[in-house]
């Protein structure tokens, strides 16, 4: 009976490991970069939770750029990586500006509706990486700025049949809980380490479908006890929050 249990409990295991995409690539600016990368923080928190899956993450950003700016269909061929097989998830993050304005929104949304269409075609799902919003120190900075960044993320999934990963809103959830916690770098536009490691989070709830909150991961002791719980709470009510704002809106 013990061994019995034993194989059903591997077996599930297994089967809850191939529910989230183990080849990704993100492709975006210095927001994911900053901070030894957002996509190793990701790869380590799946491994943890996966111990029998060994993912195979990739990284594309141009600082300061726009997601047009990128070769995407160069990007999205698992041989310019060194690659042995085909990735099956892609993540894009726009500009924090693509939010701005209209011109800039249009422009965002017919990039990642024909990026999306491309990666699709080749069996890859898609995923857009949410932006936060500035800080006051910041001079494009305005008041309420995450609605124009919710409206605008929602939206281009919508055309391009994608999922949002709603890394914004986990920042406004943060710092409505926390106003002292420090998700920003000094120039108020760039993530900290906090931020970057929150991010992850939501990524990986993103991709899983399963909460953050209890994993250890903690970038060799860079994030406190404290503050892991509390960003791993706050990443799976983002989580939450955006499958209501989903289900809202179909």
């Amino acid at each position: 009976m013990r061994i019995f249990a034993l194989l059903f409990s591997l077996l599930f295991v297994n089967l809850l490991a191939a529910d989230y995409s183990s080849r990704i690539l993100f492709i975006g600016n210095s927001y994911l970069y900053y901070n030894d990368s957002l996509h190793n923080h990701v790869k380590r928190l799946l491994e943890e939770k996966y111990p029998n899956i060994e993912p195979e993450i990739k990284s594309a950003t141009i600082g300061g750029s726009r997601l047009s700016d990128h070769p995407f269909s160069h990007l999205i061929n698992h041989k310019n990586h060194r690659l042995d097989m085909p990735f099956n998830y892609v993540v894009m993050q726009g500009g924090s500006y693509e939010v701005i304005n209209q011109e800039n929104q249009n422009h965002f949304w017919q990039t990642v509706k024909k990026n999306a269409e491309l990666a699709q075609a080749n069996d890859i799902e898609t995923a857009l990486y949410m932006t936060h919003a500035y800080l006051p120190i910041d001079e494009r900075y305005e008041p309420n700025l995450i609605e124009k960044i919710k409206a605008t993320y929602y939206q281009a999934a919508k055309l391009s049949n994608s999922k949002v990963m709603p890394v914004g809103i986990a920042y406004e959830l943060a710092y409505e809980k926390d106003p002292k916690i420090k998700l920003h770098h000094p120039d108020g536009t760039h993530p900290s380490m906090l931020g970057t490691y929150l991010g992850a989070c939501v990524v990986f709830a993103t991709l899983t479908d399963s909460n953050p909150v209890g994993l250890n991961y903690n970038y060799l002791d860079k994030v406190s006890d404290k503050d892991r719980i509390f960003l791993q709470q706050i990443a799976w009510a983002a989580y939450l929050e955006n499958k209501k704002i989903i289900q809202e809106t179909d």
